[in-house]
């Protein structure tokens, strides 16, 4: 299987490499193909060059947003274009953003970053290899980087 890695230079974390190292802990024989663009706005086309060019079956695209209101603009615009690249591949494309006011400091946002990456790649892992254990989590307010809300 051919899995797309894409993130970007804006990024103040690794969340790539982290979802990366996830993934291969828990399945064997995926190949990663990687592109690294400079800022969110770029991911949906490279995400979808991974799909139609280098075939790829999933891609997480990766990326930080800065904390001011463009930069929150920009990420709209990059996420819309995400979808827009699903809908054209008919291929999921997962967005794993984390914007930079999201932490409370750069080690809180750090951590944030690197849970989400790696709680994204465990449901990449449930989507293609374990959709059973997916559909039981299904209304349990699961939530990626921070605590899980539960269900209610």
């Amino acid at each position: 299987m051919k899995m797309g890695i894409c993130d970007t230079t804006f990024a103040r974390f690794n969340m790539a490499g982290a979802a990366m190292d996830q993934i291969k802990s828990q399945v064997a024989n995926i190949k990663f193909v990687e592109r690294t663009v400079p800022g969110v706005k770029d991911l949906p086309v490279a995400s979808k060059k991974l799909i139609e060019e280098e075939g790829c079956e999933l891609v997480m695209a990766f990326g930080m947003p800065g904390p001011e209101d463009i930069d929150k603009v920009c990420a709209h615009e990059a996420s819309t274009g995400l979808i827009q690249a699903q809908l054209m591949t008919n291929t999921h494309i997962i967005e794993v953003f984390v914007h930079e006011d999201e932490g409370i400091d750069d080690k809180d946002l750090k951590v944030l970053a690197e849970n989400r990456a790696r709680e994204h790649a465990d449901n990449v892992v449930k989507m293609l290899f374990k959709p059973k254990k997916m559909k039981r989590e299904a209304g349990t307010g699961m939530r990626e980087g921070r605590e899980n809300k539960g269900a209610l």
